[in-house]
């Protein structure tokens, strides 16, 4: 009970900080356009009246891309004048999803792209993807290790017998759990302390683990910020774009994969983290 209410004051705590950064921004230029009267009558409907609409946002977490469109465009505006605070507000929302395993990050990945550009972005994206599944790591060690025994205790033992039969070869384990989805990233982020896992080794397994994946998010939300048609999309110089990130991150899980003939034991791991044959027989 005492490791859930201590749970609950740092998600809570968390929480707060990131309202009051995201309540209270600085002032900043507003998006501003004209919309033309058309109740006002002109001799010369060229010149006729308009009236000046300043547009609000608030800020959320981006759920699709259209309002990841309208997030990045806001966040450049204030970016001209407040980058450091912008830089400061990424973070934060970005280390509050990782840490307390909330799924979205792909999103979060493209805002990077498009907001601070596809190399600056990754450096971005892998540093703050590390700190903050080391936050999850350090909090499920702290607060949560019964809880998530409790709740996923088939999921939990059969990644220990995999963790123990991989305990040789650890690092490239986890490295093929993060390049391949058996496991979802948030879940290996919770259970890595009860695989007794040591810090180091989780900390560049999640740092070289997720590259790949970061720099597909990350180049394709730069890609996006740069496309204002259709017609873009399908250019011969984005279609090439896309194809690089396509080779660049599949050859690192190539890698992986043939490492892990010869040298893992991953037979009973499907792709959803769940035992073969415990699946065969609910169905």
């Amino acid at each position: 009970m005492r490791s859930l209410t201590g749970l609950i004051a740092v998600v809570a705590a968390a929480t707060f900080y990131l309202y009051l950064l995201s309540a209270f921004l600085p002032p900043c230029p507003q998006l501003v356009h004209h919309r033309r009267d058309d109740t006002v009558e002109s001799k010369d409907t060229a010149f006729a009246e308009s009236e000046v609409v300043v547009e609000q946002y608030r800020l959320k977490f981006p759920s699709d891309l259209d309002e990841l469109r309208d997030l990045a465009d806001m966040l450049h505006l204030y970016k001209e004048e407040h980058s450091s605070y912008i830089l400061l507000l990424f973070c934060s929302a970005y280390l509050y999803k990782q840490s307390f395993a909330i799924p979205g990050s792909s999103f979060l990945n493209m805002l990077a792209g498009a907001l601070f550009g596809p190399w600056h972005g990754l450096l971005l994206a892998c540093l703050l993807t590390t700190t903050g599944s080391t936050f999850c790591y350090l909090l499920s060690r702290t607060f949560g290790k019964q809880h998530v025994m409790r709740l996923f205790p088939d999921k939990v033992a059969m990644l220990q017998s995999k963790a123990e039969e991989n305990r040789s070869s650890i690092f490239f384990f986890l490295l093929f759990l993060r390049f391949f989805p058996m496991t979802p990233n948030w879940f290996l982020n919770i259970t890595s302390p009860i695989l007794n896992i040591p810090l180091p080794i989780f900390f560049f397994s999640v740092l070289i683990g997720l590259i790949p994946y970061n720099f597909i998010c990350v180049r394709t939300g730069s890609i996006l910020s740069e496309i204002s048609s259709m017609d873009d999309i399908f250019s011969w110089a984005t279609l090439l774009q896309l194809l690089a990130i396509a080779c660049m991150a599949l050859l690192p899980g190539w890698l992986i994969r043939r490492y892990s003939h010869g040298h893992l034991k991953l037979e009973g791991l499907d792709h959803n983290g769940q035992d073969q044959d415990c699946d065969r027989k609910n169905r």
